[in-house]
């Protein structure tokens, strides 16, 4: 082999080993984190009609006295609600990657003199959950996740053994509120990332409109 092929192999040798050795790169998100400024677009007056928020506190058995998280809390809608049913002996860690959201959350459970609720910065892996929480819930969040089997490995440690994650998002074959049809995802792409990150389905619920609700259970 002459000098000139032999360093040109030393190069694409070197090239090749730089290459392997790079760190692999997180999952990019499915979707755009949700603006702080369009909040608003949230806050529907017939929200509560389609969300059905009750029913979904029902699935969950949350119940007077329980502890309970809510992630990617954003404004805070869901949050008020929970901690309503939760009551003063209850307990709800309102979780957000973005700061602006956490503010909001503060002022809207001041405004409603709710002290029963604690804002979380938490961030796109870990969302910084205490542990035993009776319920987790995640609503309209999921395909925004970057990395959503590590941030459910953490919500499975923070569950209580008999604890339950409920997932709600936006159904992929029918129109109404929520984000284009090209940002939803299917429940069996959540029920699989779920089974790697240790848990297991315990419910498909299909009573909402617009939506699913998958509960889990730690396995």
């Amino acid at each position: 082999m002459g000098v000139r092929m032999m360093v040109l192999s030393a190069i694409l040798a070197g090239v090749c080993v730089a290459v392997s050795a790079a760190p692999q790169q997180p999952r990019a998100a499915h979707g755009r984190l949700f603006p702080p400024e369009k909040l608003g677009e949230l806050e529907g007056p017939d929200r509560d009609e389609w969300q059905q928020p009750e029913r979904i506190m029902d699935a969950l058995a949350i119940a007077d006295g329980s502890r309970v998280g809510d992630i990617g809390a954003g404004g805070g809608w869901f949050t008020v609600r929970l901690a309503r049913r939760v009551g003063p002996n209850g307990r709800v860690f309102a979780e957000d990657i973005q700061r602006q959201m956490i503010e909001s959350i503060q002022r809207r459970v001041a405004r409603e003199g709710l002290r029963n609720v604690d804002p979380i910065l938490g961030t796109p892996r870990d969302p910084r959950l205490p542990a035993d929480l009776d319920a987790v819930l995640m609503v309209d969040t999921y395909p925004q996740l970057d990395d959503p089997v590590g941030l459910m490995t953490h919500v499975r440690r923070a569950l209580t053994p008999g604890g339950r994650l409920g997932i709600v998002d936006f159904k992929k074959d029918i129109l109404g509120p929520g984000p284009d049809l090209d940002e939803r995802l299917e429940p069996e792409v959540i029920i699989r990332d779920a089974e790697r990150a240790g848990l297991k389905l315990h419910a498909h619920e299909t009573f909402l409109r617009y939506q699913y609700l998958l509960v889990f259970t730690p396995r």
